[in-house]
This record gives structure tokens, C-alpha cells and sequence, in this order.
């Protein structure tokens, strides 16, 4: 599960639009989650455009999915795109907030395309369906 730039500060900032959770309160919920399924989980947070992209490049291979909260690199990273599709590994983007009710400039993720879903607006809860949905599903992996 990578978390992406400011999301270190989630329980800290805006509350009011990404809640109280702290991103470790959030990381133990999932890591629960995980346990109850048979699974391993990996966190990783960086506010550094380029080492999320080279931790998603070492995915591929290694790991059978990944859950990514990109934050503001959503909207404009072509990086992050690329090396979400050649790493080829099935990707579940994930935002806390809804981000079609958000600022406009929030509507487009330009990495939605090469992931295999999105979900938005539901909180932490997010984070688990996405490990709920990658574990239902061997997606096949597809660039676009």
C-alpha cells in the first residue's frame, strides 16, 4: 500500500475533508484486514514524486497488487502513469475524499486508465475494499 505526498499528515489537515485518522490508524486497520484474509502488507508513504515511482517499478514481479493513494500526483503525474503500467501489477487507486466534489482541477487522475478501479469518497473504508478487491480477482494486467 503506497501513500502518497501529504498523506503523512492525514488527522492533522483538513479534517474536515480526509477525517480524523491518522495514516498509522489507518495502516493498522488494514493491516488487520490483511491478517484476516492470509495476507501479507507492505506501507509506504513519500511526498517524493520519483521514489514512488521507482517503489512502483519493484513491484513488478514481487507483489500480486498494490494500493495507491497518489494524492495530488493523481491529477498530473505522467511518471507515476508509466511506471503504474509497466510495472504490471494490478493497481486499485484510492482516495479518501470524493474528488468529483472537489475543486475541478481533482476530476481527472490520469492515472485511473492503467489502474484496474478507483474509489473515492468512503474514507479509510476505501483502503480495505480495495484489499478486499484484489484479493476477490487475479486481474490480468492491460495497459491502455
Amino acid at each position: 500500500m503506497i501513500h502518497g505526498p501529504n498523506l503523512n499528515m492525514l488527522g492533522r489537515r483538513e479534517i474536515g475533508i480526509y477525517g480524523g485518522k491518522s495514516m498509522e490508524d489507518i495502516n493498522v486497520e488494514v493491516k488487520n484486514e490483511a491478517e484476516s484474509l492470509g495476507v501479507s502488507i507492505r506501507f509506504y508513504q513519500s511526498n517524493t514524486e520519483g521514489e514512488i515511482v521507482g517503489l512502483i517499478q519493484e513491484c513488478r514481479g514481487k507483489v500480486d497488487g498494490i494500493i495507491l493513494n497518489a494524492g495530488a500526483y493523481t491529477h498530473y503525474s505522467v511518471a507515476l502513469r508509466d511506471a503504474i503500467s509497466s510495472a504490471e501489477v494490478p493497481t486499485v487507486e484510492v482516495h479518501i475524499s470524493n474528488i468529483f466534489k472537489r475543486e475541478s482541477f481533482r476530476h481527472v487522475s490520469l492515472i485511473a486508465p492503467v489502474c484496474i478501479g478507483q474509489i473515492c469518497g468512503l474514507g479509510s473504508q476505501g483502503y480495505i475494499l480495495a484489499l478486499r478487491a484484489l484479493m476477490e480477482e487475479r486481474f490480468e494486467p492491460w495497459v491502455v
